[in-house]
C-alpha cells in the first residue's frame, strides 16, 4: 500500500498540540495510507514569525487570522475555496462560532479553516476571592476595588498589552483603521488614563507575563485570584489540568456601563501553497474542523474548538466547570483585528509603546503620536502589495 506523510506545525501548549495529536491518530485509523506528524514552537513565534519560510518544510500550519495580508501577498498558502464542495462550505458556515469562519476570508479567499476559538475573558481562583472576603467584579469599578487589594493581575506582553487596549478602543467606538488613523485620539486617550490606573495596581513583572505564565502562576500559587482579561485557556478551568481550577467568565463593563468587547484570537489549519500531497491535506483539514470532531475527539482532548456545536456540547462543558457556556458571548460579539500585510510587526511594536506610558516612561501624548506613527509605517506593506497589484 503506497503512503504519504503530512509534517503539520502547531504551537507549544496543551490546547493546541494533543488534539491535533489525537486527531491525527484517528485520521490515520480511517486512512491507513496517511501518516500526519505534528511539530510545535512558542507562542510568541506563532503570532508573530512570518510564515513565508515555515510553508517550504510544512504541510499543514496551525496560522492566526492577522497573517492572511502578508499570506495573500506572498501566496504561502492555498486558497481553500476552490477545493470545497458547496455543501462542505455550507456546513462551515452553519456551524461558525462568531467570526471565526469569516476570519480567515482575504480577497474572496479562504486560506484556513477554523480549529480553535479564543477571546479574552475574565478568569479567577474562586477559592482566593472568598478567603479574601471578595467577590467577582462586573464593573470597572469594582475591578479598580479588587485591585487595589492586590488581588489582580492581566497580561503585560506587548502583543497582549495593545489587543487590550484596542478592544477597549472598540468597546467605546473609537477604533478607526482607516487610511488615517487607527483610533480616535479622545477615546483612545480615555482608554489609556483608565488602563494605566489599572496597571499601576500590580507589580512591574506582569510586562514579562503572557496570558499562559498568567494562569499558570494563578493556578500554582496564590498571590493573584483574578485577572480582567487574557485569551482564554479551557484547560485551566478542567480539574486535574493543574494544582488549582480556575474560572472563567465575561469580562467587566466599563465606566458609562459599556460592555466591554474583546479581540479575536484563535486559530485555523491552512495548507501550505508548496504541499505535495494538498488534496489528503484538505481531506484532514476539513475532518479536524467538522463539528463531530471538535465536539468529541478534539475538544475532549483539550483543544478549545471553533465550532458553536462544540462549544454548547453538554460534556465539554461538564469537563470544563461550564467554561464554554460561561464565555461564549466573548466570542461571538468578537472584534476581528487588521489583517493587512504589515499588521503583525504593529501588533508587537505598538504593545512596546503601550507599556512604555504604562511604566510612566513617555506621557500619553507621547504614546497616542508612537501608535499612529507605528500605525502608518506599518501600512507601508498594504500599500505596496496595492502598488504590485495594479
Amino acid at each position: 500500500m503506497s503512503s504519504l506523510c503530512l509534517r503539520g506545525l502547531t504551537w507549544n501548549h496543551s490546547r493546541a498540540l494533543p488534539p491535533l495529536v489525537a486527531a491525527s491518530q484517528r485520521y490515520e485509523e480511517l486512512h491507513p495510507q496517511t501518516r500526519i506528524v505534528w511539530e510545535k514552537r512558542s507562542l510568541d513565534d506563532f503570532g508573530h514569525a512570518s510564515l513565508a519560510s515555515l510553508a517550504r518544510s510544512y504541510d499543514l500550519l496551525i496560522i492566526d487570522h492577522p497573517m492572511l495580508g502578508e499570506v495573500h501577498r506572498d501566496g504561502t498558502l492555498i486558497d481553500l475555496l476552490p477545493h470545497l464542495q458547496p455543501a462542505a462550505v455550507a456546513q462551515l458556515e452553519a456551524d461558525a462560532l462568531g467570526p471565526c469562519l469569516e476570519s480567515y476570508r482575504y480577497e474572496d479567499s479562504l486560506y484556513a479553516l477554523p480549529v480553535d476559538a479564543a477571546a479574552p475573558a475574565a478568569s479567577y481562583r474562586a477559592d482566593l476571592l472568598e478567603r479574601n472576603e471578595q467577590k467577582v467584579p462586573t464593573s470597572w469599578d469594582e475591578l479598580i476595588e479588587l485591585a487595589r487589594s492586590g488581588l489582580v493581575r492581566m497580561p503585560g506582553f506587548p502583543a497582549d498589552l495593545f489587543l487590550n487596549f484596542m478592544g477597549m478602543c472598540v468597546s467605546r467606538g473609537g477604533m478607526r483603521a482607516s487610511r488615517e488613523v487607527l483610533f480616535d485620539s479622545a477615546v483612545a486617550a480615555q482608554c489609556l488614563e483608565e488602563f494605566r490606573e489599572l496597571a499601576s495596581l500590580m507589580p512591574p513583572e506582569i510586562y514579562a507575563m503572557n496570558p499562559i505564565d498568567i494562569y499558570e502562576a494563578m493556578t500554582s500559587g496564590n498571590d493573584f485570584a483574578y485577572c480582567p482579561f487574557a485569551y482564554t485557556y479551557s484547560n485551566y478551568s478542567r480539574p486535574g489540568f493543574a494544582a488549582q481550577t480556575l474560572l472563567f467568565s465575561n469580562p467587566v463593563t466599563l465606566r458609562g456601563e459599556v460592555p466591554l468587547r474583546t479581540v479575536l484570537g484563535g486559530t485555523g489549519i491552512a495548507v501550505s501553497a508548496n504541499c505535495a500531497h494538498q488534496e489528503a491535506a484538505i481531506d484532514f483539514s476539513l475532518f479536524v474542523s467538522d463539528a463531530a470532531c471538535q465536539s468529541h475527539i478534539y475538544g475532549v482532548c483539550g483543544g478549545q474548538p471553533a465550532s458553536r456545536a462544540a462549544w454548547h456540547d453538554l460534556l465539554l462543558n461538564e469537563v470544563s466547570n461550564q467554561f464554554f457556556e460561561r464565555t461564549v458571548a466573548s466570542i461571538e460579539a468578537a472584534y476581528v483585528r487588521p489583517r493587512y500585510a504589515g499588521y503583525i510587526e504593529l501588533q508587537r511594536t505598538a504593545g512596546e509603546a503601550i507599556a512604555a506610558y504604562l511604566q510612566n516612561q513617555i506621557t500619553a501624548t507621547e504614546a497616542l503620536h508612537r501608535l499612529e506613527h507605528l500605525y502608518q509605517s506599518s501600512l507601508a506593506g498594504e500599500r505596496r502589495q496595492t502598488e504590485s497589484a495594479q
